[in-house]
């Protein structure tokens, strides 16, 4: 039984490409497409505005691969950084995860995902070599591999730590193992046995 349209074509197309929003599938995007025309003066008309501005303004950082309205990015153009650690991380959703713990300000390279033979995701498919030509360049003395630990993440972090061989350079990665509030009795057994790989002296 064909499925009956419930709206004109311009609601459903807009519910279609709420669908294609991570996080959103057919029904949250009908409840958003509906908020933002119960709402369209108040939210609708500015959220339109603000899309078009960003298609327009936003671009890639050719230094790091974060996105930003500047080139470089607002991190890159910010001289209280630390230019001799540079953080490489999978995703620009990683880098923003870790600018809100404000742990460090370091330097930061954006890979643009992990390789992936299976799925023909190989080294030039990446933002690899630049990350090379920054290294090659001098002043970095510590790489920082902030990759998932997940078979693709830690291929990724093997595969350049290979690249990066016989140069003067200190290659870490986040540590893995028991979260901050954590309970031991819900943790998974790759998680501890990571945990308990990365033992500290206390």
């Amino acid at each position: 039984m064909a499925s009956r349209r419930i709206a004109g074509p311009e609601i459903e197309r807009l519910i279609q490409l709420l669908a294609r929003v991570p996080g959103l599938g057919p029904r949250s995007a009908r409840r958003a497409a509906l908020h933002l025309i119960k709402k369209k003066e108040a939210l609708m008309a500015p959220l339109s505005a603000a899309i078009a501005e960003a298609l327009q303004k936003v671009r890639v950082c050719s230094t790091c691969g974060n996105v930003d309205t500047s080139d470089p990015c607002t991190i890159c153009a910010d001289p209280g950084r630390d230019d001799a650690t540079i953080i490489v991380v999978e995703d620009v959703a990683d880098l923003w995860a870790l600018e809100r713990a404000g742990a460090m300000k370091a330097r930061y390279h954006v890979l643009g995902g992990t390789l992936s033979p299976l799925d023909g995701v190989g080294p030039d498919d990446l933002n690899i070599a630049g990350l090379i030509d920054r290294v090659t360049k001098g002043g970095v003395s510590e790489l920082i591999i902030a990759v998932n630990a997940t078979v693709e993440g830690q291929t990724t972090a093997h595969y350049i730590t290979d690249r990066l061989e016989g140069l003067e350079l200190k290659v870490t990665r986040l540590a893995h193992g028991v979260p901050v509030g954590g309970e031991l009795d819900y943790l998974d057994e790759g998680t501890l046995s990571a945990a308990l790989r990365a033992r500290t002296r206390l």
